[in-house]
């Protein structure tokens, strides 16, 4: 893939695994509702895999909050938490196979609370279609940077063994 270009559906149908590490140095754009596009590079995601992961919301079955991550890799799952922020995750795998990415950060803005609100992510963004949407989508950047792994964060909830998984990639 090339500089510029759009992640295609196949980029996301795969396992979260293999698709979370390989965000970081991707470029987020989104098209405000006024003005061009604006681009930013993906620093830091989260990998949520599916029904096992205690971490993961989807560990607590489908709901109408979770739905979304149900359905086919490519799509945007938001949800609102600590009454004021909205989080960015992004559905990878496949149908009924509920893995997700939370975006943790991207150039100029760490944390996914902080990011959403500064880029403008809200609820209206809930079932978005990265692949098609004309407001928001990923693109390769050409960049291979050097990605590093660590543990999740804010995930003690989940038990001592889903909390310390290595699921957290940064540049």
């Amino acid at each position: 893939m090339g500089s510029g270009i759009r992640l295609a559906r196949e980029f996301y149908t795969r396992d979260v695994l293999r698709v979370a590490p390989e965000l970081p140095g991707k470029h987020l754009v989104v098209r405000p509702d006024s003005g061009p596009p604006l681009k930013f590079m993906i620093t830091e995601t989260e990998a949520y895999r599916g029904n096992e992961d205690m971490a993961c919301h989807a560990s607590r079955g489908r709901t109408k909050r979770t739905e979304v991550m149900f359905g086919v890799g490519g799509l945007v799952y938001v949800y609102f938490v600590y009454g004021m922020y909205w989080m960015f995750n992004v559905v990878t795998s496949v149908e009924n196979d509920p893995q997700a990415v939370l975006i943790r950060g991207i150039e100029g803005f760490n944390g996914p609370g902080r990011l959403a609100r500064e880029i403008g992510i809200d609820r209206t963004y809930y079932g978005e279609d990265l692949t098609v949407s004309s407001r928001i989508w990923i693109e390769d950047s050409g960049l291979k940077p050097v990605i590093r792994s660590s543990h999740r964060i804010g995930v003690d909830y989940a038990g001592e063994y889903w909390s310390t998984r290595p699921w957290r990639y940064l540049i």
